[in-house]
């Protein structure tokens, strides 16, 4: 028998894999949000191939703008047409959430995410829909605080530099020092239009340098999410400790 709250989902859009239409008691809507979206945990994706790849990460970054509250459309920086057709393309069997998904009216585009969507568009490396909307994804995915591959939902910064050299190579090979993604992004905006991001001109005697070039390690939003429910998972599964 099928528990209530569950939905029939699959990688392929085909029934088969059990994934939670709604978060289970305690665990994190961003989880249960890519689930549904790819059929498994963020952290158990297979991306051998590009294909998955790509399922991964809009999974990953539809699961982030779910994770920080708000109509998802807006806080992935699509338009409601444009995730229409996203999850209709990729995700199927997620249609019937549509409605919530794109609630609201839809917020002006800000100047900074424009900017950097256009930079993102000019330099694309694949042709179809994916690489225009990961262009908005990803200007939109860059205003916000943390490093951008945390706020894309992805499980490491190697996946940003996969998805930017897969889909925007010709912009993506020029980062020939490994610096920041999202400096880097500004810093190319900066050089196009004929202005010095900064003063220094070499990078090493800079007092900012580990703005631009510092390491980006550290867990995922969502793992962090899933070791937070399992030890509280744990916690309520323990037997009472007996009365002295």
């Amino acid at each position: 028998m099928i528990a209530a709250g569950t939905q029939m989902i699959a990688k392929d859009g085909a029934p088969g894999l059990l994934a939670p239409a709604s978060p289970a008691s305690g665990e994190h809507l961003g989880i249960a949000t890519y689930r549904l979206l790819n059929g498994c945990d963020p952290a158990d994706a297979d991306i051998t191939d590009n294909d998955a790849f790509d399922r991964h990460v809009l999974a990953s970054i539809v699961a982030a703008a779910a994770m920080d509250g708000g109509a998802i459309a807006t806080r992935t920086g699509l338009t409601s047409q444009n995730l229409s057709a996203l999850v209709a393309e990729y995700f199927p069997r997620a249609r019937i959430y549509l409605s919530s998904w794109c609630g609201g009216t839809e917020a002006a585009e800000d100047d900074e995410v424009g900017m950097v969507r256009d930079l993102l568009l000019g330099q694309r490396s694949t042709t179809g829909n994916v690489g225009r909307w990961l262009a908005a994804m990803v200007a939109r995915r860059a205003v916000e605080p943390n490093h951008l591959w945390e706020d894309l939902g992805l499980r490491d910064r190697s996946e940003l530099s996969r998805l930017l050299m897969r889909h925007f190579a010709p912009l993506a090979s020029r980062n020939t020092r490994n610096m920041r993604w999202k400096r880097f992004f500004y810093r190319m905006l900066c050089e196009d239009d004929g202005f010095v991001m900064c003063t220094t001109p070499v990078c090493t005697q800079c007092n900012d340098f580990e703005l631009c070039f510092g390491e980006e390690s550290g867990e995922s939003r969502m793992a962090e999410r899933r070791r937070d429910f399992l030890i509280q998972t744990a916690a309520s599964a323990a037997p009472p400790r007996p009365l002295a």
